[in-house]
This record gives structure tokens, C-alpha cells and sequence, in this order.
């Protein structure tokens, strides 16, 4: 793809972000940032949700992982279609019950300060990391493609990403995310099945033609029944729920959408047709996925060992220029719906619980905007620690640590909705580090210990139920107080 036609598209895109910036942050204030005024409508949420829950390193690894696990992606969306079900009826009523702005504000008012402030910070390095870690990727993608045809070194490409991120959120926050992520997702949705026409066009395929194809091919197979692979049907969905119920339903990046909602009864709406949607966008990914093999198979390509590098090599060369525009729009959609919003989390978990900002002060504004741009420094310092390592394996470590941090989550939030129990708020931090310590030994002897058994995505949910135990050994029935020195009711 030339450069000129590179730079065309991304001015375009930017060029509709900012003018959608600038429409939504008319009479703003920091409230308006933290929950939009609680003035979306549900299904404008639940259509921007789809491109915040479909990162770029899922627009590239979902198609490419199909050469190597067939459609078994498909039992764990399963699990998160029922996990979705299972926050919009259960945590969904509680958070309106509260009227959160950050979700984790609920364990200060279950269990006390020292679990609040331990759940906020799990929630900020997991968040922290996940978003650093998916930019690295797709930037690396995109500087090897484009950028460094144009001399822009690595990391500028960054800094230039992550200023373009601040600059159309810094004063709506939230409320523009809903209506920017709309139109991210409209790209991302078109990048998807124009590409797919594309294919089906240079096969000479029909539609029914294609169906018949998809369906025929081994790689379409789903369901594994096989209890010792990592891609059971029963680890897979098990897995899948879980990663929703804790990843999204106790994330406040993506609960905060939900929380913009008018009522409880609409952001329940918004994620019940937003599961339904999300099962379909991801099919379309794995239909993708076949045909991408199909295709390489029938033209003599080679498939690359990295399957991330198979969708960006068919797509930026095979597939023609339009297929390359549809692409870098796709990629660009897919991450930039993802950063915007992880940083707008961040900036409201970190005012909400870390400074106990008051969105109605005088002062919440400036306070609010330093913290804005402390997060977008830190990301991109991230990135660039991911690219000092320069090794894929220690950068994928780190990241997978950071996914160790959402099971001490699940499991103060279970505890805290299932039971009735308090505990010894002070030592709930160590119990917090243990957890996911416990968990990673027990996974690293897994193999040796449970006769052949190997963890895959249902690692999430040892590690809540490792929490959980430990919250149990913590059970008192001495007087606890939240920060505020407000003693706790009994239960």
C-alpha cells in the first residue's frame, strides 16, 4: 500500500473522531466524563461495546489461531454469551442499587478500605498492562507494515497513537468513547465482511457456495471432548464465562459503558442484545479465519509460523489495495475502541478510588486531566519497556501475570454477593498476592500433580476459588469500618 494512500485514510479516521469529539463535549464536566450523565441510549452502548471487546490483537489472532485450533474459539464464546446473561441480572442490578461510578467502590461498602483499595489496584495494573500489551502488538504490526516505510521510528508511531487517544477523550471522557466506539465498530464490522467478500470474490464463490465450503472444512470443527486438551468443551465455556463474568463484569472499563445507561433496566438490555451481537461478530472472524487457509491453500502461500503475521501478510499483499484499506481500517478500529476506553477506566478508577475525587468539586476538573495524562505517559512507557525486552515470550509472560490479577477480583466479588460473611479487612492485600502466586504453582505442576491435567483459560477461575477459600480463613465477626470510618453493618 503507498504511503499516500496510508496517510489519506488515517487523516479521514482521526478527522471523524475529533469531529465527533468536538460535538459530544459541548457542557461537559468531569461527571460527564466519569458516566456520561447517565444519558445513553442502550443500544448505542451495546453497539459501541462490540468494538471495545474486540481488540486488534483480536482482529489479527482470532482468523490466524483457526489453522491451529480449528473453531473450538467457538465453545469459550459460548461461555461468554452465558456470562454476559449472568452480569446483566446479577452485578448489573447491584451497581445501579449503589449508583457506582467506579464499580469497586461496592467492596469498600461490603468489606472495607484495605479489599477497595486492594480490588481498585488489581483492577489498574491488569488494565494497565492488557492495553499496553494490545497496542505493543498491534503497533508492531503496523510499523512493520506502514511506518517504517515512512521513517516514523517506533516509537513515535506510539506517543503519536496514544496523543491522538488523549486528545479526543481528555474532556467527555465516557460519553464521547460511546459515540467514537460506534463508529470504530461500524469500520471494523465493514473491514470484516467486505474482506470476506473480497475472498469469496477472487474463489469465485457464491454465497452458498461459501457456506458449503466453510462448513466442509476440517478447520471448522468445534467441540472437543477430549478432558485432558486445552480446548474441552467444558474448560473452554466454563472458561468463557468466567472471563466475562470477571474481565468485563468486574472491569470497571467496561462496566462504565453500562453504567452510562439511563436505568438498570436498559444497560440489561444493552447486554443482553450486545451478547447476541458479540457471537455473531466473532463468527464472522472464524468464517474469515477458514477462508484465509482456504485461500493460501489453493495460491501456493506459505503460512507464516506466527499465525498473527497470516491475516496482515494476505491482506496487505494478496488481497489487493482495497483489502489493504479495509484492513488498516479494521486493525486501527479494533485497537483504538479498546485503548480509548481502557484509558477513560483508568482515569476514573484511579480519581474515584485512589484520590476520592468529588466530580462535583470545583477542582475535579484539573485533577481529572493530570490524571488523564499521567495514564497515557505510564502506557506509553509500558509500550516501550515491551519493546526494550524485544523479546515475544517474557512480553507474553508479562502479560499473562497481569491476567493472574483478575482472580483475586472474582473472588472478593463472590464472596461479597454469595455470602453474608465479613472478614479481616487488614489482611485481604496478602491474601490478594497469595492468590495468584498459589494458582501459578499450582498450574506450573499441574501436569505431575492432577494426572496430565492442563490449565487453559479456566485458570481465571482456580484462581477466584483460591481467593474465595483464603476470604473464608479471613471470616471475623469484629466490628469493620470503610474508609470513611463508617462501621459495617453485621450480616
Amino acid at each position: 500500500m503507498s504511503s499516500t494512500i496510508l496517510f489519506l485514510v488515517l487523516v479521514c479516521f482521526f478527522g471523524l473522531l475529533f469531529g465527533i469529539s468536538y460535538l459530544t463535549s459541548k457542557n461537559v464536566n468531569t461527571e460527564t466524563f466519569f458516566t456520561g450523565n447517565r444519558r445513553s441510549q442502550w443500544y448505542m452502548v451495546a453497539f459501541a461495546m462490540i468494538g471495545t471487546t474486540i481488540s486488534g490483537v483480536t482482529f489479527i489472532s482470532v482468523p490466524g489461531e483457526v489453522g491451529h485450533s480449528a473453531w473450538t474459539y467457538l465453545q469459550f464464546l459460548l461461555g461468554n454469551f452465558v456470562g454476559y446473561w449472568v452480569v446483566a441480572l446479577v452485578l448489573i442490578p447491584l451497581y445501579y442499587r449503589l449508583q457506582l461510578i467506579s464499580i469497586y467502590t461496592y467492596l469498600d461498602q461490603r468489606f472495607g478500605f484495605r479489599s477497595y483499595k486492594t480490588g481498585s489496584f488489581f483492577f489498574l495494573v491488569s488494565r494497565t498492562i492488557g492495553a499496553s500489551f494490545r497496542m505493543y502488538l498491534v503497533a508492531g504490526v503496523l510499523q512493520i507494515a506502514f511506518f517504517d516505510a515512512l521513517g516514523i521510528p517506533f516509537w513515535a508511531t506510539v506517543a503519536i497513537a496514544i496523543f491522538m487517544i488523549w486528545a479526543y477523550t481528555h474532556r467527555a471522557g465516557i460519553k464521547t468513547i460511546i459515540w467514537t466506539d460506534s463508529l470504530q465498530t461500524t469500520f471494523l464490522l465493514a473491514s470484516v465482511v467486505l474482506t470476506i467478500f473480497i475472498i469469496s470474490n477472487q474463489l469465485d464463490w457464491s454465497l452458498v457456495k461459501m457456506v458449503k465450503a466453510i462448513d466442509e472444512n476440517p478447520l471448522s470443527k468445534t467441540f472437543d471432548w477430549d478432558w485432558r486438551s486445552k480446548t474441552n468443551f467444558f474448560k473452554q465455556f466454563l472458561a468463557g464465562l468466567g472471563i466475562v463474568i470477571v474481565m468485563n463484569g468486574l472491569d470497571q472499563d467496561i462496566m462504565q459503558k453500562s453504567l452510562t445507561c439511563k436505568n438498570k433496566f436498559d444497560a440489561q438490555k444493552n447486554l443482553f442484545w450486545f451478547s447476541l451481537a458479540f457471537i455473531i461478530v466473532n463468527l464472522l472472524f472464524l468464517c474469515l479465519g477458514v477462508m484465509l487457509y482456504i485461500f493460501a491453500q489453493q495460491k501456493g502461500i506459505a503460512v507464516p509460523e506466527k499465525t498473527d503475521d497470516f491475516f496482515p501478510l494476505l491482506a496487505l499483499n494478496h488481497f489487493g489495495t482495497l483489502a489493504g484499506v479495509l484492513f488498516l481500517l479494521g486493525i486501527v478500529s479494533a485497537t483504538y475502541s479498546s485503548s480509548d476506553s481502557a484509558l477513560t477506566a483508568l482515569t476514573t478508577s484511579f480519581c474515584i478510588d485512589f484520590l476520592n475525587l468529588d466530580p462535583k468539586a470545583s477542582d475535579s476538573k484539573a485533577k481529572r486531566m493530570k490524571v488523564h495524562i499521567g495514564f497515557s505517559v505510564l502506557m506509553f512507557l509500558v509500550i516501550i519497556l515491551f519493546r526494550i525486552i524485544n523479546d515475544e515470550s517474557v512480553v507474553t509472560a508479562v502479560f499473562k501475570v497481569a491476567g493472574y490479577t483478575y482472580g483475586p477480583l472474582l473472588g472478593l466479588f463472590a464472596f461479597g454477593i454469595l455470602t453474608k460473611k465479613r472478614v479481616n479487612d487488614r489482611y485481604v492485600p496478602i491474601v490478594g498476592l497469595l492468590s495468584p502466586v498459589l494458582t501459578y504453582i499450582i498450574n506450573a505442576n499441574s501436569e505431575a500433580w492432577l494426572n496430565g491435567y492442563k490449565f487453559g483459560f479456566e485458570l481465571l477461575l482456580l484462581n477466584g476459588l483460591i481467593m474465595f477459600a483464603g476470604l473464608l480463613l479471613l471470616t471475623t465477626n469484629k466490628p469493620i469500618t470503610n474508609e470513611n470510618n463508617t462501621t459495617l453493618p453485621r450480616a
